[in-house]
């Protein structure tokens, strides 16, 4: 998927099964009065997998721990509460666009109070299908720039990937430290009717939200810190210093100069960028910050410049160089890709990763992981229509009420049909599309997921809820925090999670036991 950095979260879709959706669209249940003391989440019982209710692994304590500290306040101190990390969040400058918005403001994100428990045997299997699948996607990924292995023995269509507009010549026969291509990966998940756990997305180029993670961190322990200390919350906060080690062992050089390579102060995403720079304590540059000579990459400081030896880049490849990508690019640095290429500089990630996280390659991630590391899967793919395939192409077109079609570079939660959803003439309009580019598309079945308990304006109700766990790469190891960033669509009948569309976030616990 391309992830420019104009989306605060990078895409990730909610869908329901047909005979589902317009219950969820025509009903929604609240608990306006919070004053009980054993049932309150009860009360939300549905037809979907809810988290704290439904999950036998640990969420009879996790339930009535959080149960008790929101049945001894009310509705209005719950939305006081709020009201103060709506605050917080403004302070720190934590904003985001909704693009599309004919108002174009900025907008903080929406969090919500009730956190999302994850017990710490479940989140091992996430931790550890997350990790097999990025290692898979990085040899995938130096097999394709160099052997191209799986491509003759036709497991995955050569075309597809030669082809693929995120595939970069440049990185042909280009070699990396322990071949880590991408550093940072976030892998979006999702949870079905059953509960079990599904990838829905890799993002392996700039993935977003980090920031977002160790924010809801914080607001939890300001307004909730009795319940906070009560429980055996795993932490996250060391996600910045195990960044910068990671990005220090990508390198050939023992103590490497790194940089926090953003595209400037107008880009949705800014603040992370700005988090990230501050809490490694590196710099923060702009493409005027930077020049290249001889091949080696300097930043200019007030000290005069200094050698740079990491590059975290949190634009898309085709502004990286105007030299060697898109000549009118205002945001990158020129000679860049030529010093990369004499490897007197690490870019992370780096460049071509996108050809492996397109929605259109995610079907053969399964393979992958079969072909390079001879082992199943531990984490499940749902179910993909490659409409470049006529047979599949034929069925999509076919069931088009009953599907999901999304655009293979699409990214944002934009560009897509959830077919249960929508209309008549939306459907119509979407076949066309589907006719005149089917290479463009991929389709999936509608899933019944998983939701969890939501403060609203109106009192408590079941909301959508998505998770993604941010993997950290290096030639040596792999680094999980326990925790991720969890997204929740925030209105009622909403479908998509992500927050330049109107979603927000909610702090993710892992917990071992919970306990008073």
């Amino acid at each position: 998927m391309s992830e420019q950095e104009k989306d605060l979260q990078a895409d990730i879709d909610y869908f329901l099964q047909e005979q589902a959706t317009n219950a969820l669209l025509n009903q929604t249940s609240f608990i306006e009065n919070l004053s009980v003391q054993s049932n309150l989440f009860e009360q939300l019982k549905s037809q979907f997998f809810n988290e704290i209710l439904d999950d036998a692994t640990s969420n009879g304590v996790a339930s009535k721990k959080i149960e008790q500290w929101l049945s001894i306040r009310t509705l209005d101190e719950l939305k006081q509460l709020n009201a103060e990390a709506k605050q917080h969040f403004l302070y720190h400058g934590i904003t985001f666009n909704v693009y599309g918005d004919k108002e174009g403001v900025e907008r903080t994100i929406p969090f919500d109070l009730i956190p999302r428990v994850i017990e710490k045997k479940q989140w091992e299997k996430i931790a550890a299908g997350c990790a097999q699948r990025v290692k898979a996607l990085n040899y995938f990924l130096d097999d394709i720039y160099h052997g191209q292995h799986i491509l003759k023995e036709q497991l995955i269509p050569e075309s597809q990937i030669i082809c693929h507009e995120a595939f970069q010549p440049h990185m042909l026969k280009h070699t990396l430290k322990g071949k880590i291509y991408s550093q940072i990966s976030g892998i979006d998940i999702i949870r079905d009717s059953e509960g079990e756990f599904f990838v829905l997305e890799d993002n392996l180029r700039t993935p977003s939200g980090v920031s977002y993670m160790i924010e809801c961190r914080n607001i939890s322990q300001q307004l909730m810190p009795e319940l906070c200390a009560a429980n055996n919350l795993q932490g996250i906060e060391h996600y910045p210093s195990l960044l910068k080690e990671i990005l220090q062992e990508n390198s050939e050089i023992d103590q490497p100069f790194i940089v926090v390579l953003t595209p400037g102060r107008f880009n949705s995403a800014y603040y992370e960028h700005a988090f990230l720079a501050r809490e490694m304590d590196v710099p923060l540059v702009t493409n005027r910050d930077l020049f290249v000579e001889n091949d080696q990459v300097f930043v200019k400081t007030i000290r005069g410049r200094q050698k740079v030896d990491v590059i975290y880049r949190r634009l898309d490849d085709d502004f990286l160089d105007p030299l060697a990508f898109r000549p009118d690019s205002a945001l990158g640095v020129a000679g860049l890709m030529s010093a990369y290429l004499q490897k007197n500089v690490v870019i992370a990630n780096a460049p071509g990763t996108g050809v492996a996280d397109d929605k259109s390659i995610y079907p053969y991630v399964d393979q992958m992981i079969q072909y390079y590391l001879g082992e199943t899967p531990i984490l499940k793919n749902v179910p993909t229509y490659q409409c470049r395939e006529k047979e599949h192409l034929d069925y999509v077109l076919a069931h088009l009420d009953q599907l999901v079609i999304k655009e293979a570079q699409g990214s944002g939660g934009y560009g897509m049909l959830i077919g249960p959803k929508a209309s008549s003439c939306e459907i119509d309009e979407f076949r066309q599309k589907l006719l005149a580019t089917p290479h463009e598309y991929i389709a999936q079945p509608t899933l019944a997921l998983s939701v969890a308990p939501t403060l609203t304006t109106a009192g408590v109700a079941e909301r959508h809820i998505d998770l993604r766990p941010f993997v950290l790469s290096s030639p040596y190891r792999t680094e999980i925090v326990p925790g991720g960033l969890t997204r929740v669509a925030m209105q009622a009948g909403s479908l998509v999670v992500n927050s330049s569309q109107g979603g927000g976030i909610k702090d993710t616990w892992v917990v071992e036991t919970l306990h008073s």
